[in-house]
């Protein structure tokens, strides 16, 4: 079970010699956990073992002529997959793949001169992202070529690390508290240094902490593989 952060908060004000709230306040360490938080997701999310991976099948479309999707997640931070949303035998947009591109490659430039594309016929569609993108609005998604019919989607993204309060999880997988106590301590310290930099001897546990997550969180899976997959057998 995931431990609470007013339980790491507990545990954070043990080396600070503060058990009852003085010199920093809950609010003070609960910021500096979900700023530990933040750090950690970000390296989790570049080990690619989608430990955060979200499927969302109910509001992802393009519309009839679109050029961009709509409905993108809010809290979209980089996409892993687009597809239809209905993959099965008797899906009639089942054919359609998503291939991702640069907005100013060739395929894409070529692309957006095309329009009115049937979507039950088979079809390559490049998409691009732009704008800021999460935790500052929905990134826009370009898409080329265009369908005469709206299209719905299946998204599959890794979404931003929302903000946590007192009362909510460790969202951090992998028996993370010991990292995020000592990313607490270090930069809480800072208030009480004379150069107001956080305290280095903490900083460095966390650093040796963080990695050793980071280690044991890959491969997340160890079966291996009964048969090697030939190297082009996904271009067949």
């Amino acid at each position: 079970m995931a431990t609470l952060i007013s339980a790491l908060e507990r545990q954070a004000r043990k080396p600070l010699l503060e058990d009852t709230a003085s010199f920093w306040s809950s609010s003070e360490l609960v910021e500096h956990f979900n700023n530990g938080i933040k750090d950690m997701w970000g390296a989790i999310i570049d080990l690619h073992q989608e430990h955060y991976m979200v499927v969302d099948e109910e509001h992802v479309t393009i519309a009839a002529n679109g050029k961009q999707l709509i409905g993108v997640p809010q809290n979209t931070f980089r996409i892993l997959l687009i597809e239809p949303r209905d993959t099965t035998s008797t899906g009639t947009t089942r054919d359609i793949v998503f291939v991702p591109r640069d907005y100013n490659s060739p395929e894409f430039i070529s692309a957006r001169s095309w329009s009115g594309q049937s979507a039950s016929s088979p079809a390559w569609v490049y998409y691009a992202m732009s704008q800021a993108g999460a935790p500052v609005n929905a990134p826009t998604v370009h898409v080329a070529p265009t369908f005469s019919s709206a299209v719905n989607l299946r998204f599959v993204y890794i979404p931003t690390q929302p903000i946590v309060s007192a009362g909510s999880d460790n969202p951090i997988p992998g028996e993370s508290d010991n990292a995020l106590i000592a990313w607490c301590v270090a930069y809480a310290r800072a208030k009480e240094r004379e150069d107001r930099s956080p305290d280095p001897n903490w900083l460095a546990i966390y650093a040796t902490e963080k990695q050793n997550l980071l280690v044991r969180m890959t491969p997340r899976q160890e079966q291996e593989e009964e048969v090697v997959s030939d190297m082009f057998e996904g271009l067949w």
